[in-house]
Parts: C-alpha cells; structure tokens; sequence
C-alpha cells in the first residue's frame, strides 16, 4: 500500500548553527505529483481543469519553431507512445507496436545543419497545474479565488513554455469544458505533463548562501562555525559547504508552492514587478526532478523501489534537467507574472 510522501528530518537544526537563518525562514508546499487520474474538482498536475464551458481556452500565437531533430509531435502520439513503452517494459516490443513508435518518429538522418523551421497557426495551451487553496497552505489567492490554474504553450519562448495563470472561485464554475482543445503539435515531448495527484506537505525552507548577507556568506563557507555546533563534515573546502547548505538545509527541490528557489543553472536575479517594482513572491517551481541521487530531501513512501535519482512521474522536462519558476506580485496578482529557469 502506497503512503503518503514525506520529507526526511533535516541532518540538523541549521539555525541552531546560524541563528541569523530564523528571521530568513519560510514555508513552502512540496507538492509530491504522483500517478493518478485526478477529477477537475481535484488539485494536480497536468489533469483536467475546472473551465467555464463559456469561458475561451487560452491559446498562443507564437512565434513557435521547431528544429530538425525533435519532431513536433501531437499530444496523442506522445500518450501513445508513452503507453507502448510501459507496456512493453522488461520485453521485446511487438511488431505492432514497433510500428506504431517509427510512425511516430519515423528514422531520420542526422541533419549536417540544424533547419529552425516556423511553425504556423495558434497553439492550444496544456493544462500544467491545478491547485485548491484548500490543499495547499503556501497558495496566496487574490480575494475571492481560491483556485490556481496554470497552463503553458509546449514551445520554447525562447528558453522554456510560456504559462498562463487563472484565479478563479470554483464555486462559480457550474458548466465544465467537458472536451478542451489541444495543441496539433508541441516542440519536446517532456512539455506534456503526465496526470498526476498531488500529496501536499508543508516544510520550512531557507534562502540561497547567495541571497544572504556577505557576513552571513563567510560564516556558512567558516568550517570552524560548524564545527563548534558539533557537525560532522566531509569537507573543509568553503564551496563545498556552501554546497552542502544550499542542497541539503536551504530550499526542497521539485514541484512546490513559495518558498525559496534554489539556484544552479543561473545565479540569483532581482524577481522585479515589471508593472510596479515590488519584490514579487515565488508562486509556483515547476520541476524536472524531486531530488538528486543521495538527497536528505528524497521523500520517505512505500513502496521504496523508487530510482536513487530523481524521480520524474509528471514526465515534464525543462532544458537539460532544470526547474521553471513563476513569481507574482504580492501587491497586485492582476500584474504580469515572470518566470525564471534554474
């Protein structure tokens, strides 16, 4: 019987090591998306959303390309071909199914040059993320809503999908879309989100060794401070204990709802309201992973046979591996969203 995912006892109390960390702490919601067939009355991740019937479905009007080694495949073709290869795991495929996977991504040759070729017409957005305010503490809703639903165009704008975000009050929705429009085709097969439930659980989270103060900085790289607080370390070099803060102690990896972001890819940037200039809030990190490979993160479930490296059950990837992250303005949620990759 499956359990319910939770997080590990941190190796330590950090702001017993670095009191200064308290004043910095704040809660996020690790979101846990786990395999399901979840009901539009239900938070999830790439599930079906509770839409007006008389409300329009988003849609993009590019610019969208695609290139000459990843097809531009159909969401159909994509949950076939997904449904083969499960089918078919630990055995040989069938013809048949054999078949159906080179129709889908029939043999090419590697091209000598890479054609970046414009893909016309309006793009049908994919449902991303629904959230109930009631199942996920760290969700902030503008008044009167207390539904988040984020949706995106399964093309690189430039560098990952570009989403739509949807406050609404559920109580109002009383006719639902019962067949929404998808996208003839999306440029990587990771940016279409397995249906998946969520497990919700609140954690407490701490900021980036780079977004605290430089005395802060030097003492989180001191091997002497930690050490007089009694913890045991593998290393005295300063970048690997900044490491080992920022991966172990500061912020939870994959899907999750506020806290803080973790950084790698890129180094911490202003997150700037570009209608009023107000610091705006993290809402929402849409992940590759959950965790690295030996992570004091990694959830505690059964059954434990999960891969030691990160699990991927949404089957969402950003670039190589990364995480997207959305923020909002906490002083006007009408205000454009930005999102950020790390």
């Amino acid at each position: 019987m499956n359990s319910t995912p939770t997080t590990p006892l941190r190796p330590f109390d950090v702001t017993a090591v670095f009191p200064q960390l308290a004043a910095l702490a704040r809660t996020a919601t690790r979101l846990y998306p786990r395999p399901g067939s979840p009901s539009p009355q239900e938070s999830s991740i790439g599930g079906p959303l509770l839409w007006p019937a008389d409300e329009p479905w988003p849609h993009c009007d590019g610019p969208h390309v695609v290139d000459g080694i990843n097809p531009a495949l159909s969401p159909a073709d994509v949950r076939l071909e997904r449904r083969i290869r499960a089918a078919s795991r630990g055995r040989s495929l069938t013809p048949q199914e054999r078949e159906t996977l080179e129709r889908i991504r029939p043999p090419r040759a590697y091209p000598h040059k890479l054609a970046v070729v414009p893909y016309e017409g309006s793009i049908a957005m994919l449902p991303v993320a629904q959230l109930y305010a009631r199942d996920v503490p760290d969700l902030q809703t503008p008044g009167g809503a207390d539904l988040l639903q984020v949706l995106w165009c399964p093309f690189d704008h430039p560098i990952m999908p570009k989403t739509a975000l949807f406050w609404r009050s559920a109580a109002t929705v009383t006719d639902i879309l019962a067949t929404p429009p998808e996208p003839p085709a999306m440029q990587f097969d990771g940016y279409l989100p397995e249906p998946c439930l969520l497990h919700p659980e609140q954690v407490t989270e701490y900021p980036d060794h780079l977004e605290v103060s430089k005395e802060l900085q030097e003492q989180l790289g001191n091997r002497g401070v930690w050490q007089a607080a009694g913890v045991e370390l593998d290393s005295d070099s300063v970048s690997w204990l900044e490491e080992f803060y920022d991966s172990e102690l500061a912020g939870a990896p994959g899907w999750k709802v506020g806290g803080w972001p973790r950084w790698g890819a890129t180094d911490p940037t202003p997150r700037l309201c570009p209608t009023c200039d107000s610091d705006m809030d993290a809402l929402l990190t849409i992940a590759t992973f959950e965790g690295d490979e030996g992570s004091s993160w990694l959830p505690h479930e059964e059954p434990a046979d999960e891969p030691s490296i990160g699990f991927n059950h949404t089957a969402v990837q950003i670039g190589s591996g990364y995480a997207q992250q959305l923020y909002v303005c906490p002083t006007a949620p009408e205000h454009p969203h930005t999102e950020l990759m790390h």
